[in-house]
């Protein structure tokens, strides 16, 4: 955070300069993120802030990175100001009540302007941008017996659009104006419309970028939250939220509930907040998911046949330890398996050690060739380090002698000693003669 006596060009210029422990860190989750989308909400407020710089230096860092972005503004604090300027009041600044013409007005003002603003930081950071009229609307209409004149709802996204935007490595900037059929401009809340944008793209995640830490839940904030469990609160404890979160809150449910897998709400008023959220396995904000696992479950007796002819394959080609059905059957409760159409299409165990609790050991991992490259395995390994941090360990293993590579570069394992292991499991590791790579992951 600036202490105010340095701008905000010499914070990017120092956010440019990226530690090696930092970009180790990073580089881990680039094999996971390349090439897919995310979808950054910025509030009016945030682009007004000090930090704002900082932030455009922070999507520079995912451009290059090879993450697809697609930014979207609020305005809500330039309405306020241009309307206190002018002394014309509004009707709402946020987007989601009545717009009557004057407020239309200040809108379309208020969103040129920090449009260009955002125009201008991506050019001083060398990157392509453009604003775009991708945003097709039609009135919200009457509601309640009240009719919010020129306030909008999406209708349609042009896709095609964007894509050949993204495709041609430029970043698209989308206000929070759509256009009607007739040409008209129509005020859309901008949370809405990353959530649309999401849904429309099939981007991985949002991220909104607010003046607050996180989702705050009965004065607290919370650093994680499943789509369930917001869902609950805001049906029967909406006032646990403050209202300033709560747009948010249901815009990232609806986002999650139409397929978007993740959404982040960080601080963009604090340095790094963008990059410290998307790169590290703790964040900085709140992250609100939706069920990843859904197809994954424990194992039961019932799968030992199954899960024993699965990894047949692994087991020929020396990738695991061979396992009889009996040796499976007598372990069943360490499985997990991955299902599609009542068909086991990989699996997974997890195994503790009676002498060091601290310790889990992941084991058995194995995709089907036709369901590989898919993300399966990663979504596996991510249950089970969940599982294994909800056990109460510290450190998840895993022993490999030919996919270490998907451990250390994709999943952020990292490569230790053998002596690391309890001294029953070292045992066993010295008589199979398998040699195999000892790989760790802190939880």
């Amino acid at each position: 955070m600036s202490n105010g006596s340095t701008t905000p060009a010499q914070h990017a210029a120092a956010a440019t300069t990226i530690k090696p422990a930092d970009l180790r860190g990073i580089l881990k989750y680039v094999p996971r993120f390349k090439d897919q989308i995310f979808v950054i909400a910025l509030d009016g407020s945030i682009v007004a802030d000090e930090n704002f710089g900082n932030l455009l230096v922070d999507i520079a860092v995912l451009r290059s990175l090879a993450i697809k972005v697609i930014l979207v503004h609020g305005i809500g604090q330039q309405i306020q100001q241009l309307s206190a300027i002018r002394s014309i009041p509004i009707t709402d600044a946020i987007g989601t009540g009545v717009t009557d013409a004057a407020t239309l007005d200040l809108a379309i003002r208020a969103s040129s302007r920090v449009s260009h603003i955002i125009l201008e930081g991506l050019t001083q950071n060398a990157l392509k941008c453009a604003i775009t009229n991708a945003v097709r609307a039609v009135p919200l209409g009457i509601l309640r017996g009240v009719d919010h004149q020129f306030t909008g709802k999406v209708d349609r996204i042009d896709t095609e659009f964007i894509t050949t935007l993204i495709d041609k490595n430029i970043t698209p900037i989308v206000s929070p104006i759509g256009f009607g059929p007739d040409g008209g401009a129509l005020r859309i809340n901008s949370d809405l419309l990353a959530a649309e944008l999401a849904e429309a793209l099939h981007a991985t995640k949002i991220i909104y970028a607010a003046p607050s830490s996180g989702l705050t839940i009965n004065g607290e904030v919370r650093r994680e939250i499943s789509a369930d469990a917001l869902r609950a609160l805001l049906k029967e404890q909406p006032a646990a939220i403050p209202e300033s979160e709560r747009s948010k809150a249901a815009h990232a449910l609806k986002a999650i509930e139409t397929g978007t897998p993740r959404v982040h709400l960080i601080d963009g008023r604090t340095f790094d907040s963008l990059l410290n959220e998307i790169f590290s396995s703790e964040g900085v904000g709140t992250l609100i998911y939706g069920n990843d696992y859904q197809q994954i479950r424990r194992a039961r007796r019932s799968d030992v046949r199954a899960i024993h002819n699965l990894t047949r394959g692994g087991v020929r080609r020396a990738e695991l330890l061979h396992r009889t059905q009996q040796a499976i059957e007598k372990n069943i409760d360490q499985f997990y398996v991955y299902e599609i159409d009542e068909s086991l299409i990989a699996c997974i165990s997890l195994a503790s050690y009676p002498e060091n609790p601290d310790i889990l050991e992941l084991g058995s991992l194995y995709v089907l060739p036709f369901y590989q490259n898919r993300g399966i395995g990663r979504r596996m390994v991510d249950y089970i380090c969940m599982l294994a941090k909800d056990r109460g360990a510290r450190t998840l293993v895993a022993l490999s002698t030919q996919s270490y590579s998907f451990f250390t570069s994709t999943m952020g394992f990292e490569e230790a000693d053998k002596k690391l292991l309890p001294a029953s499991r070292l045992k066993l590791y010295e008589e199979s003669g398998r040699n195999a790579k000892v790989l760790v992951k802190q939880l």
